[in-house]
C-alpha cells in the first residue's frame, strides 16, 4: 500500500515507476514491485544512517 501512495506523490519512486512501464515497457506489477524494493532500499538507508528523508539526496542515488 505505500508503494501504490509513493508512486502517486513522492516525485523520485514515481519517476522510477515510470521509467519501468513507459520507457521500458514492463507491465505495472512488476514495476510497482521494483518501486517497493527501491522505497525499501532507501528507508533501511535512512535507518541505518540516522537520517530523515531528504529528496534530493534520494534523486541523485
Amino acid at each position: 500500500m505505500p508503494t501504490l501512495v509513493a508512486t502517486q506523490f513522492n516525485p523520485v519512486i514515481k519517476k522510477y515507476y515510470r521509467t519501468f512501464v513507459e520507457g521500458q515497457g514492463k507491465c505495472k506489477m512488476v514495476a510497482l514491485t521494483a518501486s517497493m524494493r527501491k522505497l525499501l532500499y532507501i528507508m533501511n538507508a535512512m535507518l541505518k544512517n540516522e537520517q530523515y528523508w531528504q529528496p534530493n539526496l534520494i534523486e541523485n542515488a
